[in-house]
């Protein structure tokens, strides 16, 4: 009796077995983190490069911290090139205190004739719309796994077309005889049923037809100097090659998911959350389609 009377809430807790609120410590959190795409170029009448997707991250970290506050950033998508550059879309991340914070780059905007012909680097780069112009690299920053892929180069022949963008699972095709198409996104189930996110935008064309966008958001290049399509929103897609102007990139999005029986329902930022499953193995799936935190 003495023995057992000496082992009380604290020490249970030391031994990892609970913690207030009837949660157990350690437990893990699993993310996404995706973020903005960039905005797709323009090339006189069409044949603009198409944008980059935004970074694609995903992992689990261990929380072993009561009122750990995790800080989450979405990124907006870049703007589409009117003339001059476009934009790059908005980094997005996951943070705490005593955790890894995770980045998610934007996407890299398309490239234009009248503004930049070299596409930017990002998440995933952004295709040409130049002879001998620069595409964008993907996964830039550097991290592993990787983050995302190279736009594709613009083709003179025979349709002008430009370069489609990167994707997190795929580097955008060349132009050349139509518009290149965007690289594919990388699909995930972490919300539930599987959707695929952070597609590259298909690249413009001056003749014939314009590029499709990548599965995950991408949006499709345009012909004939009409307007690229946008990525789409809370998927980070990258936005199409058109004429005036590129496509808008797609927003990015975090997710978080953690076992029903941890979550805490602290939230700011109006978090969509949802239960996936049933007890005991239910879970809570937080989708930011916007900035915010919660606190686990």
């Amino acid at each position: 009796m003495p023995l057992l009377s000496t082992r009380g809430a604290g020490s249970a807790k030391g031994f990892g077995l609970t913690a207030g609120g009837g949660i157990s410590y350690p437990f893990d959190i699993e993310f996404l983190v995706v973020a903005g795409g960039g905005g797709g170029g323009q090339r006189n009448s069409a044949g603009g490069g198409a944008a980059g997707a935004g970074g694609y991250r995903t992992s689990t970290q261990s929380i072993t911290t009561k009122n750990t506050v995790i800080t989450v950033t979405v990124g907006d998508g870049g703007s589409g090139s009117t003339g001059g550059t476009g934009q790059n879309g908005g980094s997005s991340s996951f943070s705490a205190t005593g955790l890894s914070t995770i980045t998610s780059a934007g996407g890299g905007y398309g490239a234009t004739t009248t503004g930049q012909p070299n596409a930017a680097s990002g998440g995933s780069g952004g295709g040409s719309a130049h002879p001998g112009g620069g595409v964008g690299s993907g996964n830039t920053p550097n991290v592993s796994p990787s983050q995302g892929n190279n736009g594709g180069s613009f083709i003179d022949t025979p349709s002008y077309g430009g370069g489609g963008g990167g994707g997190a699972s795929q580097a955008g095709s060349n132009g050349g005889s139509q518009g290149g198409k965007g690289g594919n996104g990388t699909a995930n189930s972490i919300s539930g049923p599987s959707v695929t996110y952070a597609g590259g935008g298909g690249g413009g064309a001056q003749y014939g037809t314009a590029g499709q966008g990548g599965s995950g958001g991408g949006g499709n290049g345009a012909i004939d100097g009409s307007a690229g399509q946008a990525g789409t929103a809370n998927l980070g897609g990258g936005g199409g090659g058109g004429g005036a102007p590129g496509g808008q990139g797609g927003k990015g999005v975090v997710i978080l998911k953690v076992l029903e029986k941890n979550y805490t329902g602290v939230t700011t930022g109006s978090p969509v959350v949802t239960t996936s499953g049933s007890a005991p193995s239910a879970y809570k799936i937080l989708t930011f389609n916007g900035s915010g935190s919660y606190t686990a």
